[in-house]
């Protein structure tokens, strides 16, 4: 054992890291949508493709990526997953390349760039789990590897907010993705090292062994289906749950952060008072104002190239004043991307805490009283006013904390990062219990339902288009209590499944 710890102490830091990444680069898809619809003017639908590409490969990938790993094994899949990591990221920087005013470019680009990183999320989400579990030998030492890693994955979520929030600065205005820069800098050269380290490591590869070993015994045995393990109505109903549950982990701080980064009316008033020029709306066209002579320009001090994206956020800002568009908090995106990193921080602690009360509480119970309160947090977010406010931490742009006044919903929606925190652990304990030898084919298919995650946001943000962003979460109340449901009912394993 003590030499198992030795050959791969490099590997296990590499795999942490991995962890971190999986949350890091997936929790990028916040932010850079907050950033794209500032930069793109794109609507809170479209603000979540991202999120939906990203979400949207495990549905492709899911079941090759176990089927890579059980062909190839871990170095292979990692390694693989590892090139399209960085290919993925490489070309969200690439889309940041391109002129801002170019929206079909740089959109289509960032959107490809999303999606590849998808597959890799999807890849080594598939590998590092059982891989560590491998590394630290099995039993109570791959556990902790096992809790490391988890408490490495929370961390990493709490620090891309709150990273990419300080990149993005005080205030939104021609805000693009070239200020979210150094967070891809990060990614790409994390990818690039994980990759040194895994070529020159040699990993144990238990999948192939035991597949060489049953070949070379001439073993035969039947395949279990995914057909099969769907006669259980619990595994069924388990699988609709950790779609919609992967949607509300997502959907809570992702339109919490477009929420507290939108404009207030207050703001929105102060962005047409600033965007006169020599007391003629900025959103005038270009061959307007040219009329006139250069001279104006000049000394507004507005570029024609400029022209266009101040013209859509005159135009969003007197939207927003005319009730056209729903306001937000107005807040900067530096505090917002703290809030939306408590958040995950308040799920590093649930985990935490999750795990010591595992061993006392059963996971329907714990899904039950989680789900309950989550609704319960959510219908207090709607229900109180925004002039209601409390004393939250938020980040300076000298990277200082101060307190911040916000609305007590968004300390509510805060809150909910408690209730997350242990969910998936519930739904797939509850889903898996009694399948026996179905469990590796029903566990592969989880992987492939975490595309929930970009499915539900894109539908809360059309409700959110249409009825506001707290009127959104209603989507998040009706997710959390068919999760309260499949607890309290739809959990249950009837002895008709198992015969």
């Amino acid at each position: 054992m003590n030499a198992v710890k030795k050959n791969y102490t490099g590997p296990i830091i590499i795999c942490f890291f991995m962890f971190a990444m999986i949350s890091f680069v997936t929790g990028f898809q916040n932010p850079f949508g907050v950033i794209l619809k500032e930069q793109l003017s794109l609507s809170n639908v479209q603000s979540q493709l991202g999120n939906l590409a990203n979400f949207a490969a495990y549905l492709f990938m899911g079941l090759p990526a176990g089927f890579i790993l059980r062909k190839k094994g871990y170095k292979f899949s990692a390694l693989c997953a590892v090139i399209l990591g960085l290919a993925g990221v490489c070309l969200m920087f690439i889309s940041s390349m391109f002129p801002t005013h170019d929206i079909n470019t740089v959109f289509s680009v960032y959107l490809s760039g999303a999606f590849i990183a998808g597959f890799s999320m999807c890849m080594l989400n598939t590998v590092v789990n059982p891989l560590l579990n491998s590394l630290g030998g099995g039993g109570k030492e791959g556990n902790t590897l096992l809790q490391f890693g988890g408490a490495t994955n929370s961390l990493a979520a709490t620090i891309c907010p709150v990273l990419v929030g300080y990149l993005m600065g005080a205030d939104l205005k021609g805000c693009t993705l070239i200020q979210a820069r150094p967070a891809l800098y990060i990614a790409m050269g994390i990818f690039a090292i994980a990759f040194i380290v895994f070529s020159l490591s040699t990993l144990p590869e238990p999948i192939l062994e035991e597949a060489k070993k049953e070949q070379a015994e001439g073993k035969k045995t039947a395949k279990p289906t995914l057909r099969r393990a769907f006669g259980f109505s619990h595994f069924t109903l388990g699988v609709i749950s950790i779609f919609l549950y992967v949607g509300i982990e997502v959907g809570i701080p992702n339109f919490a952060n477009l929420y507290m980064t939108t404009d207030s009316i207050e703001t929105a008033n102060n962005k047409i008072c600033s965007y006169t020029v020599q007391s003629r709306p900025i959103a005038r066209t270009a061959s307007e104002n040219a009329e006139e002579g250069t001279e104006t320009m000049n000394k507004a001090k507005v570029s024609e190239s400029d022209m266009p994206q101040i013209q859509e956020e005159y135009i969003r800002a007197t939207k927003i004043k005319n009730g056209e568009l729903h306001s937000g908090l107005g807040m900067s995106a530096g505090t917002a991307g703290t809030l939306v990193g408590m958040y995950w921080f308040l799920m590093l602690i649930g985990r935490l805490v999750g795990g010591v009360l595992g061993r006392k509480i059963s996971s329907r119970t714990m899904l039950a009283f989680t789900s309950a309160i989550g609704i319960a947090l959510i219908l207090c977010a709607i229900g109180f006013d925004s002039s209601y406010t409390v004393k939250m931490p938020g980040i300076n742009s000298d990277l200082s904390f101060s307190l911040t006044d916000v609305p007590v919903s968004i300390l509510f929606l805060t809150l909910c990062g408690l209730c997350t925190s242990v969910m998936w652990g519930c739904i797939f304990n509850l889903a898996v219990e009694g399948l026996g030898k179905f469990i590796a084919v029903a566990s592969g298919f989880f992987m492939v339902m975490v595309c929930g995650g970009g499915i539900l946001p894109l539908f809360q943000g059309w409700i959110a288009d249409i009825a506001g962003y707290l009127s959104s979460y209603w989507v998040l109340i009706a997710a959390l209590a068919f999760l309260l449901f499949y607890a309290l009912i739809g959990s249950k394993v009837r002895k008709c499944d198992i015969d």
